[in-house]
Order: C-alpha cells, then structure tokens, then sequence
C-alpha cells in the first residue's frame, strides 16, 4: 500500500481516485505521519437483472390482493379530513 500524505491526497484526490477505479491500487492517507484513512477500491459486482432480483427472497404471507385497512377505517379518515377543515383560523395539513 502506497502512503500518501493528507496535503498531496487533497491536491490529487481526484487523479488517486481515478487510478484506484482502473488499476485497483490501495492508497493509506496519513497525517503528521499518521495513518488515518484508506482509499480502496470498491468490489465489482456481476450485473444482476433488473427483474426478478428478489427471487427467492421474499415470503408472500397471507393475502396480497385485499386491502390492508379495512372499509371502515376510510370512513374514519375521511371524517377526521373534514373536522381538520372545519376548524376555523386553521389551516388543514397536507398529507404526505
């Protein structure tokens, strides 16, 4: 591993960079003749497929098709809107 000093690291980070990514070289970054951090290269992954990445990853559990809150609830909501609304010298909140 190459050492380099934190003040040449700051004036060439971007080249050590680029030569980390193509030559796959490790680099220590030392201060005061300290070392402090390492520049290493990331690990390449073969390129996975969009779809079907998941398989065999996930457990379906029960229904998947049927809403999770019941009608009822709806109701409730879209009553507890209206009385945020009605209030009056307050301003209704935006969902998110």
């Amino acid at each position: 591993m190459v050492r380099v000093p934190a003040t040449l690291f700051k004036a060439k980070c971007l080249e050590l960079m680029d030569r980390v990514a193509e030559r796959r070289e490790t680099y220590v970054i030392t201060k005061r003749g300290r070392p402090v951090a390492r520049l290493v290269p990331v690990e390449r992954r073969p390129e996975e497929p969009l779809f079907g990445r998941l398989r065999g990853m996930v457990d379906e559990v029960g229904d998947i098709l049927s809403p999770v809150v019941p009608p009822g609830a709806w109701a409730l909501l879209e009553e507890w809107d209206e009385l945020n609304v009605a209030r009056p010298g307050r301003r209704a909140r935006k969902r998110r």
